[in-house]
This record gives C-alpha cells, sequence and structure tokens, in this order.
C-alpha cells in the first residue's frame, strides 16, 4: 500500500511539472472571486439629468462602519490573493529598491542664525534624526528624533518644524492620522523636553514673533478643514486662551502663515486659485494689527517679500507670466507707484525669488525649464546658473539665513542623483556639496534621457521627457510606461528615482507627459487645462502616448499609464476614451467622482476648488464636467488590468471615491483583466509613513505591471 502510494504521488509531482505556469495562473483567477459589494441606489438630480449612484453608500464620515471598513478590508484580501496567484515579486523588488538606499545618511547642514542643521537616517530607522551644531564646531546636538515621537503610532509624519529667534525653542507639526490635521507641540532644546503647549487642528503653518514669545498658527475648520483663522499663542498658555488675529470668511479661500525671509515680518497669505491677498504684522509687535499689502481682486495672484526697507512682489497683474516689482509697505496699494525689476515676457514664467542684502535669486521656466538667474539687489543680471542635461530639474534648497552670501540649491536630471550645491552670490562659484549614493552597480552613462514635443490633436506642441537603458531599448520592443498629472498649474519636472531604475533595467521606457493643466509652459499652458478647457489635459496625455508608440519607443501591446490625486482622474479619464490603448493602469488616491464631489461643500477643499474644475451649480459647467468625469463615463468597456490606491484617512481624496470607482469599474468592465484596490487604512493621501515602509507600496505597483507585462511578451 505504501509502495502504491508513492508511485501516485510520483505520477502526480510529473503531471504538475508538465503544467504551464499561464495553466496553473489561469485556473487560480477563474476561482478568485473580487468582492461583490451591495448596491443601493441614491439618485441625485441637476439641470434636468438625474444620476444613479449605486455605491454611495460607501461613503463614511466617522470611518467606523463596520460594513464599510468589513468591504475595505475584502478589497486587501482580494489584492493579496491576486498576488498569491502568481510568482510574487513584492518582496524580492522591495529588497531590490531598498538596497540602493544608503541606511545610514546625512543630508548637507545649512546654516541659519548660529547653528547649521541637518537631517540623518540611521540603520534600521524609518524616520529621520534632526542634528544641529554650531557654526565652526563638530560638537552635534540632536533637537529631534522622529523615530521617538513615532514610536506608539502606526502614521506618523512630521509636516513642518521651526527654530525660535533665541535658537532655544522648536516649534513641530505632526500628523498621527494622515488626515492632516496636525497638532503643534514646543520643545525646549537645551533641557530636552516638551512644554505643556499643545495646539490641536492646525494646518501645519507657524511664524515666530522676534522675541520668541509668541507664536502664529492657522486653525482648520472641523468638517471641511478648511485652514481660515490665524491665532496667536503666548509660551505657556493654554490654546483656549489663545487669541484670533485673522478670520477667512470666503470659503474659497485659504489661509497660511509664516515668516518673512528677513524675519522682519510675521505675514500672513490668503489665496484662492485665481486670487490672492497678504497681510503684514511686525514681528517686533506680536499684538499690533496686521496691515495688508494689496486688496484682494479677482484674477490677481501676488507674493510678498520684504528686502531691506523694500517691499517686493511677484505680480501676474498686467503679466500673465507674473512679474517682480518694488514698491513700500505704505504706497503698495497704489500700482502706480510700482517700479518694475524684472518685466513680464512672453516666453519666460517667472515662478519664485529669493531676497539677500545685496542679490535677488530668480527661479523662472523658459521652454519648460527651470532656469535660476541671479540679480544685484537693484534688479541688474549678474548670471545665469547653467544646465546641460535634456530633461532636468532644478529647486531652491534650504536658504533659510537672509544674511548671507550663498543660495543653495539642488539639481537633478532623469539619470543623475539629486545634488546640492552652494552657490556663491559674489564669484558665481558653485560647489557639488553632496550628491544622493545610489549603492550597487549605477552608472548614469547606461541611460539616455531625451526631451521630446509631440503634436496633439489641435496641434499644439506637448512637451515629452523620456529615459531609458541604453543597451535595452530595441525600437517597437520595449514596454513604456507614461505619467502624467496635469492640474493646478503644478509642473511634474524631471527628476532622478533610484525605484524606477527597477523598471529601466528591465527594459521599461520611462515618459513624463507635460500635458496642459500643469504650468510648464507658462500660465497660459495651465489656463488651457483647466475649468472649460480641461479636455485638453487627457487629449494631451492620449496624443503623447500614441505619438510615442509610432516614434518606435514602445511596443503597442505593452504600453502602461500612472498618475496620482488630479492625475488619478487623468487616468480615469483616459480609460474611459481609451481603454484598450493602455495594457494596465497605476491610478493612486485618484479623484474621480468630480460631480459629487464638487456639489458638497462640506467634503474638504471642494469650496477652493471652483475655479479649478467649475461649481456644478452652473450648468453649463456641470454639463462639461459630464464629459470627462471617471465615475459617470463607465461604461461596458473592455478595461485594462488596474490598480488602484485609497487612504481610509484621506483629507484631499476621500477613501470612498477610488473604493465606488473600483466597484462600479468591475460591474461595467467587460475584458477579464483585473481591477484591484490597495487600501491603507491607517493613512492619508501620501499613503503609508517612514522612509523604507513608504517603498513597499512602489514595490507593489511594480509587481503588478512586471505581472501584467510578463503575459504580453
Amino acid at each position: 500500500m505504501r509502495r502504491d502510494n508513492n508511485k501516485i504521488i510520483f505520477f502526480l509531482l510529473v503531471c504538475f511539472l508538465f503544467i504551464s505556469p499561464d495553466q496553473l495562473q489561469a485556473r487560480d483567477l477563474k476561482e478568485l472571486s473580487p468582492p461583490k459589494p451591495k448596491k443601493q441606489a441614491v439618485k441625485f438630480e441637476a439641470h434636468g439629468v438625474v444620476r444613479t449612484d449605486d455605491y454611495y453608500w460607501m461613503r463614511d464620515d466617522t470611518r467606523e462602519k463596520p460594513e464599510v471598513i468589513n468591504h475595505l478590508k475584502s478589497e486587501n484580501k482580494y489584492l493579496e490573493d491576486w498576488f498569491k496567484t502568481d510568482l510574487d515579486q513584492r518582496d524580492e523588488l522591495f529588497e531590490e529598491i531598498t538596497s540602493r538606499i544608503p541606511k545610514k545618511e546625512d543630508s548637507v547642514p545649512i546654516p541659519f542664525g548660529t547653528y547649521e542643521y541637518f537631517r540623518r537616517y540611521e540603520p534600521d530607522n524609518e524616520h529621520a534624526i534632526y542634528v544641529r551644531k554650531k557654526l565652526k564646531s563638530k560638537k552635534e546636538e540632536i533637537i529631534l528624533d522622529v523615530n521617538i515621537l513615532a514610536k506608539n503610532s502606526k502614521f506618523y509624519t512630521l509636516s513642518n518644524w521651526s527654530i525660535s529667534p533665541a535658537e532655544d525653542l522648536i516649534a513641530i507639526a505632526e500628523d498621527t492620522t494622515g488626515r492632516r490635521k496636525y497638532e503643534l507641540k514646543i520643545k525646549d532644546i537645551g533641557a530636552d523636553k516638551f512644554l505643556n503647549d499643545t495646539v490641536k487642528n492646525t494646518s501645519g503653518a507657524m511664524a515666530w514673533s522676534q522675541d520668541g514669545q509668541y507664536l502664529f498658527y492657522v486653525l482648520r475648520e472641523k468638517e471641511t478643514l478648511l485652514p481660515y483663522q490665524v491665532y496667536r499663542h503666548k509660551i505657556g498658555d493654554k490654546q483656549s486662551q489663545d487669541k484670533l488675529v485673522y478670520e477667512e470668511k470666503d470659503e474659497t479661500f485659504y489661509v497660511t502663515v509664516g515668516n518673512s525671509r528677513s524675519m522682519k515680518y510675521i505675514e500672513i497669505d490668503i489665496s484662492s486659485t485665481t486670487s490672492s491677498e497678504t497681510l503684514l504684522i511686525d514681528a517686533t509687535k506680536p499684538i499690533s494689527e496686521p496691515i495688508k499689502v494689496l486688496e484682494r481682486e479677482d484674477d490677481h495672484l501676488y507674493s510678498v517679500e520684504d528686502d531691506a526697507n523694500r517691499l517686493l512682489i511677484l505680480t501676474n497683474w498686467k503679466a500673465k507670466n507674473f512679474r517682480l516689482i518694488e514698491t513700500s509697505l505704505n504706497k503698495s496699494s497704489k500700482k502706480t507707484t510700482w517700479k518694475d525689476l524684472v518685466p513680464h515676457r512672453d516666453d519666460v514664467l517667472l515662478q519664485s525669488f529669493l531676497t539677500y542684502p545685496s542679490n535677488i535669486v530668480l527661479m523662472e521656466r523658459e521652454k519648460g525649464l527651470r532656469q535660476i538667474r541671479v540679480m544685484s539687489s537693484k534688479g541688474n543680471l549678474l548670471r545665469k546658473v547653467k544646465f546641460n542635461d535634456p530633461a532636468y530639474s532644478a529647486y531652491f534648497a534650504a536658504n533659510p539665513e537672509y544674511h548671507s552670501k550663498k543660495l543653495y540649491f539642488g539639481y537633478t536630471s532623469m539619470r543623475t542623483p539629486e545634488s546640492i550645491y552652494s552657490y556663491d552670490l559674489e564669484t558665481g562659484r558653485r560647489k557639488l556639496l553632496k550628491q544622493a549614493e545610489v549603492l550597487g552597480t549605477f552608472s548614469p552613462s547606461v541611460y539616455k534621457v531625451e526631451r521630446k514635443a509631440i503634436e496633439a490633436r489641435d496641434g499644439t506642441k506637448v512637451p515629452v521627457s523620456l529615459v531609458y537603458k541604453r543597451d535595452s531599448f530595441k525600437r517597437d520592443k520595449n514596454p513604456l510606461l507614461v505619467y502624467g498629472y496635469g492640474s493646478y498649474g503644478n509642473s511634474i519636472d524631471p527628476g532622478f528615482s533610484s525605484t524606477r531604475l527597477t523598471l529601466l533595467n528591465r527594459g521599461f521606457v520611462f515618459a513624463i507627459a507635460h500635458v496642459r493643466g500643469g504650468q510648464e509652459l507658462g500660465r497660459q499652458w495651465y489656463e488651457d487645462g483647466k475649468m472649460l478647457k480641461k479636455l485638453n489635459t487627457f487629449y494631451d496625455f492620449i496624443d503623447v502616448t500614441k505619438g510615442l508608440i509610432k516614434q518606435g519607443y514602445a511596443d503597442r501591446e505593452r504600453v502602461y499609464a500612472a498618475g496620482g490625486s488630479a492625475g488619478g482622474m487623468l487616468m480615469g479619464a483616459i480609460m474611459n476614451m481609451e481603454p484598450e490603448l493602455y495594457k494596465g493602469i497605476i491610478s493612486n488616491v485618484p479623484f474621480v467622482d468630480i460631480i459629487t464631489t464638487m456639489s458638497d461643500p462640506s467634503i474638504p477643499l471642494t469650496t477652493g476648488e471652483y475655479d479649478e474644475w467649475g461649481n456644478p451649480e452652473n450648468q453649463d459647467e456641470f454639463e462639461y464636467i459630464m464629459q470627462y468625469s471617471p465615475y459617470d463615463n463607465i461604461d461596458n468597456l473592455n478595461y485594462p488590468s488596474t490598480l488602484v490606491t485609497a487612504g481610509l484617512w484621506d483629507s484631499q481624496v476621500q477613501y470612498y471615491e477610488p473604493a465606488k470607482y473600483v466597484a462600479k469599474l468591475r460591474e461595467y468592465n467587460k475584458s477579464n483583466n483585473p481591477v484591484l484596490m490597495k487600501v491603507n487604512l491607517s493613512a492619508g493621501h501620501s499613503g503609508v509613513s517612514g522612509r523604507f515602509a513608504s517603498l513597499e507600496e512602489v514595490a507593489m505597483e511594480y509587481a503588478f505591471l512586471l505581472r501584467i507585462d510578463k503575459n504580453r511578451r
């Protein structure tokens, strides 16, 4: 009997060996059942149109209903089961990704006051340690160990921190839920202990008075989370004793607070998508009333910085791409007294600037790429900082010290790791202080970076940044991943990613489509991709993809796309418009139910975004949004393999949007391609916290792509 059993086992083993992996996978996937949530119709009527939402019940503002939580958990289980039906590469990829990252790493020390400050990562730590040392000293002082602060929290983010003028206190803003409702705490650095001062439900913004006795902060509205009130907190007092300094009544405006660069003023900035206003408080007179720089006006955006005895204003008044003017506080409201320091230019977007006692440094965007320009304080051009890569990103690094002769800036390209430079404002000499280390056998020369312009259907040339491994590229043969965003005027600059090497080393071509709705080619580029021109964003992305295929950058059967947040809306729109163009889609925390969200002013961020998407109460705007809203346009189509992520505590895109979207997409999907969702039950918009833990999600996304691609080679 025992011998017979051995024969049976041997026979079964032989049979098993001759079953192909594809057969096994097909069998397992057939047996795998996705969640089937109940349907409970809720009807919405507007402008004669009735919309039915079968999954509206998934909205739970308490985030506690068992029915909802259990459904989200079932989605996570389905995702796990799907990965287990085939070779699960997540752990392998995670190890590969993290193996490139040094376990111990220090940032560049940046001078401020009598100290220089830097951040350190120690081996096996998920969070940073903040350190300082006296100038020209080697003795270090730990001012903040975030690992200790995060010890008892499933989620922890240090959003902001600020040193008091006397350099004896540090104020921090921390989030332990992912909801971006920050709690302010104050630490006595010398005594190495936190004070009893605690301020809850803030935006994380803060500003010190000159004497260090007061800390200004912004309170969020409890339901909408809109930052709308500025308070003055006296060190040692309870939050209930804090004094209201400013309250914004218009729900379309957001409020923030900070110190001016010279620390002369406490600056209250109020802004909407198209309009702004600034108030100043003398930092030496913290209980004085704020002074308005300039009344808000429709379609006028401006920002203010003080410089010696004058104000510098970056403004788009009679200057679509912005200009820089000088004035004084007592004359700032009289535009006729303004003097141009940097006039408006049609082909250059003036984005930001830094002031120094003897210099002004500009961050500009020309031909889609960032440029740094150094001027004298009188506005005379001294020099430009030159960069050579065809596609790159440059940015101001930390420059907290006004009384300095050095600029610190960062540079990265799609094959150049992040590099921090110091730049002597007097001589123009720059010095590389640190380049991010990539462990292993990394060499920039084996990767090729390209910058192209691809024509969209209306004749507009859309910039595209590309990177791939030289020896892996074969015309019409490579897998292609196209990334896009295209909203809020946010430009997606081409920078380096060590995690991306995992795809490039496996033959992927990676492309960034700089579609309209961003600001890569100036303010008009943004305005041509918002409101009643939003469709341009989606058309640009599709046309760029087709253009890249036509030019041989991809095997047309191995084309994938990715985007997050408003970029997730982009993903949802292109899937409905061209469902069979892309074979796999990654959609992170996607904003997909535009009409429902923008019709509900109680949802965080809604009222502040009417000028971005439109207000559905207006019929023309309602009808336009209905043309592209991903949730409303799901149909009986052959959708690609799709991976969606969500955060239960997300304050920007509420978790129920992606949850509803996934349920409806599965219901209508005519293909056999999987629709998967990963829900972070203890995180928000940015996913899980921690230096390495956050990379587990990246490994998951790559494993998803590689598995889909494996079956298409």
